[in-house]
């Protein structure tokens, strides 16, 4: 549930990213020096590493949740 609801917020953080990325690109074209303003590999490699990372972020917590005792957890509180 944690994965799915965090990779949901992913998925819509770098659509948005993107699409902002690609009205940005017409702009910055006399910054870039030797590659393309629309490089494949930026627009491919990058969204999927963050992806990678944000997956990450949510598994470790997940998991430490996971290995609670639901009992232990409501007698605590």
């Amino acid at each position: 549930m944690v994965l799915r609801k965090g990779s949901i917020l992913t998925l819509a953080g770098l659509g948005a990213g993107l699409v902002g990325a690609m009205v940005i690109t017409r702009f910055m074209s006399g910054m870039l020096y030797r590659t393309s303003v629309r490089d494949p590999a930026t627009f491919v490699l990058v969204p999927a590493l963050l992806f990678a990372v944000a997956l990450l972020a949510c598994y470790l917590p997940a998991r430490r949740a996971a290995k609670v005792d639901p009992m232990a957890a409501l007698r605590h509180e």
